[in-house]
């Protein structure tokens, strides 16, 4: 069964950073075979796209487009999501997400808190 495990999250001050990870496990599974996401939860909010990673294609929210990078590491089978210059905005759950055609995996979340 595949397992995603996110970590990282943590209390910031605006303008800071933080690295979220994601480690990929169970089975076959492996990050080059899904395309991997990165999605948010605020209070109240829907969950929302942050960035996706599908082979070398990048894809970013507007909210976030300059301010974060998302790479994976095969040999780690790990996803990260790098934040700069964060903003109380950004403040949120933020899930991992692996999928393919016919499977979509989650994990159970980070909470990234950024203080004013």
């Amino acid at each position: 069964q595949v397992r995603l495990v996110e970590s990282g999250g943590d209390l910031v001050q605006a303008g800071g950073s933080l690295r979220l990870s994601c480690l990929v496990s169970g089975g076959h599974a492996h990050v080059s075979i899904f395309t991997m996401g990165w999605y948010r939860q605020a209070p109240g909010k829907a969950r929302e796209l942050v960035a996706t990673l599908d082979g070398v294609t990048r894809n970013y929210a507007d909210s976030v487009k300059g301010r974060c990078t998302i790479f994976g590491n095969n040999a780690e089978n790990t996803v990260y999501l790098e934040m700069n210059s964060l903003k109380p905005e950004d403040t949120a759950v933020y899930y991992c997400n692996a999928r393919t055609a016919e499977f979509d995996y989650w994990g159970q979340g980070t909470q990234v808190t950024v203080s004013s």
